[in-house]
């Protein structure tokens, strides 16, 4: 047991990958899929067990985010999103900082998370933002900019926020929470994506919303950050992230390794595909994708939970997670309609919409561009400012 199969049972997973594809079609929340884990205790799993929750650490949460995603990627990923939230006040609250502790009250209370972060045009992720925060003479905020990919539209009641506030002392960064309710929030519909249909990511319009100085737990300068806010956001939404990417994988290598045992060959004498040589290579390249990930996340995440301090190669080793998550996802599954026939190439087939769900691993942070700088800088160091012209 490696402690999720009593929430996680045959019976929910069955009906999950059931429902998938009819979110899909439609374009709608994963809303029968969403009751069930809540009612079966999934929202609160990484919850302390005297906070009513399993006690579920980050190995355990991201081995149950890859059964999940093997089922329905797109409900998982919706899902994510609190429990990144979740992963990181527990994070913070496991190395002795409580700024976040209100978060795991909240998620006991039945209150559902989300992200305010990602925002058009800022490729700078946590280390700058193009949403205005205007600080009142109460020590409040006024937060009023656009935020996109906020998951979880149709449900969450507690928004994670930050923007930037002009100050005497400079420019900093404000981090808090709204409230669904609060005056100035505004869901859009505006989510009709190729892929990922289900977790339903519309934007958030924020105009002036007000966040209580209470709710206001940390302000840093603009640009990186060695705070443990920013650590524990990143290591949490980049090893849950990953794992999610690493189920779908998972799930393309299985269709990679069953359907061509259903075909046969005209050309080759009513052989099986399956033993076809070719087809048995691009199979073998799916298995060796996904057999490589699975240690690395499993080593990621329990390190995570047991302290490990690995200074300065964190950042480089969970973004060469998240990204190799996301390029074996999508190698598997174009492995799997490489060997698998082309009734796979019609709507409505498992493959065809796997394949699509996997394009969405391109644009989570931190993408291709932003893994390759950080490692670089990690083992170069920072790149040097070009000089005057002619030197």
């Amino acid at each position: 047991m490696t402690g999720h199969e009593d929430l996680l049972t045959p019976g929910l997973l069955g009906r999950v990958r059931a429902r998938a594809a009819g979110y899909d079609a439609s374009n709608s929340f994963c809303a029968e899929d969403f009751e069930e884990l809540r009612a079966a205790g999934y929202l609160k799993a990484m919850l302390p067990v005297a906070r009513g929750g399993r006690g579920w650490g980050m190995e355990r949460t991201t081995a149950a985010q890859r059964l999940l995603a093997a089922h329905a990627p797109a409900t998982a990923l919706a899902v994510n999103m609190h429990l990144v939230w979740t992963g990181v006040a527990r994070l913070l609250a496991a190395r002795g900082d409580h700024r976040l502790d209100a978060v795991l009250d909240w998620v006991a209370d039945g209150e559902v998370m989300a992200f305010g972060v990602s925002e058009t045009g800022n490729d700078s992720v946590l280390f700058d933002s193009t949403t205005v925060a205007a600080r009142a003479a109460d020590g409040s905020y006024a937060f009023t900019g656009t935020k996109v990919f906020t998951s979880l539209a149709p449900v969450w009641t507690k928004l994670g926020v930050f923007g930037k506030s002009d100050e005497d002392g400079g420019e900093v960064l404000v981090h808090g929470f709204l409230d669904r309710a609060d005056p100035g929030v505004e869901v859009l519909s505006n989510w009709d994506t190729l892929g990922m249909r289900a977790t339903q990511s519309h934007s958030t319009r924020l105009t002036a919303a007000r966040v209580p100085a209470e709710l206001v737990h940390t302000s840093l300068p603009v640009g990186p950050s060695a705070d443990p806010l920013v650590f524990g956001i990143f290591a949490s939404f980049l090893t849950l992230t990953a794992s999610v990417y690493v189920g779908l994988a998972e799930r393309g290598m299985e269709l990679a390794a069953s359907i061509p045992g259903t075909r046969h060959s005209l050309r080759g004498g009513g052989r099986n595909h399956a033993q076809d040589p070719d087809i048995r290579w691009q199979v073998a390249d799916a298995g060796l994708a996904v057999l490589g990930l699975d240690p690395q996340l499993r080593l990621a995440a329990r390190d995570l939970d047991d302290l490990v301090d690995h200074g300065d190669s964190w950042f480089p080793r969970l973004v060469a997670l998240r990204t190799h998550a996301g390029d074996a996802a999508r190698r598997s599954v174009n492995l799997a309609l490489q060997v698998s026939g082309g009734g796979q190439y019609f709507r409505g087939s498992e493959l065809e919409r796997l394949y699509r769900d996997a394009l969405a691993s391109l644009y989570h942070p931190s993408d291709a561009e932003s893994a390759h700088a950080t490692v670089a800088r990690w083992l170069l160091g920072p790149p040097e400012s070009p000089g005057p012209p002619g030197t």
